[in-house]
């Protein structure tokens, strides 16, 4: 093979090879941009929670059973972490406005205590067992104290789960095409690798000077 054909070839490897990376680098960041920049945020809020201020906003409501759904509950064993019966979970939707399904439950001889933690505040339900009164009390710590914990997947459920891990799959992505164009343009561009490397030794340096451990 002349130097002219091989030379031909390379240049043809190397253009595929950039169209990939290109390719997947602006999908991942399309991907995860707007995850990225939410993260990017909510790592300053969280880095400063004890300087932003927060007023939870508490609310209380209050409800009867009926009689029906009361003799149901009498009727259950006080089993730990048992579920409520799906009668009176229907029952709490409609008219408390909470769902119980898939709870943790504690009952006991006097009552049934449901704890409802959510991100950005946190819950729980009563029921008496005896009276059949409904006490339910919601916390809301507001739209920062929510963002903060969907950055750090706080009571945020099995979605929220697979979402974060789809989304560090595609910040990897996006960070392991970047690593590769920056390394077949590292030739023009002599000040590539130094400044990667401040990437890495800027942390190192503050963690084993400034971090005790």
């Amino acid at each position: 093979m002349s130097d002219g054909r091989r030379i031909a070839d390379h240049k043809k490897r190397r253009a595929f090879l950039l169209k990939q990376l290109y390719q997947w680098h602006w999908i991942s960041s399309g991907l995860c941009l707007i995850g990225m920049l939410l993260f990017a945020l909510t790592g300053i809020t969280l880095n400063h929670a004890g300087q932003i201020e927060s007023k939870p906003s508490v609310v209380m409501r209050d409800g009867q059973l009926p009689q029906p759904l009361l003799e149901s509950l009498k009727s259950q064993p006080a089993v730990a972490k048992a579920p409520l019966p799906s009668e009176i979970d229907a029952w709490l939707r409609r008219e408390m406005g909470v769902s119980v399904a898939a709870r943790d439950t504690e009952w006991s001889a006097k009552d049934v205590y449901v704890a409802l933690p959510r991100p950005g505040g946190d819950a729980w339900l009563s029921i008496e067992r005896d009276s059949g009164a409904v006490s339910y009390e919601i916390t809301d710590r507001g739209w920062i104290a929510y963002l903060n914990d969907l950055h750090k997947g706080r009571h945020t459920g099995a979605s929220w789960s697979w979402f974060l891990d789809l989304f560090a799959a595609a910040a990897m992505i996006f960070c392991i095409t970047g690593l590769l164009l920056l390394q077949l343009h590292a030739g023009k561009r002599p000040a590539t690798w130094p400044v990667v490397g401040l990437g890495f030794v800027i942390p190192l340096f503050v963690v084993v000077l400034f971090i005790h451990r």
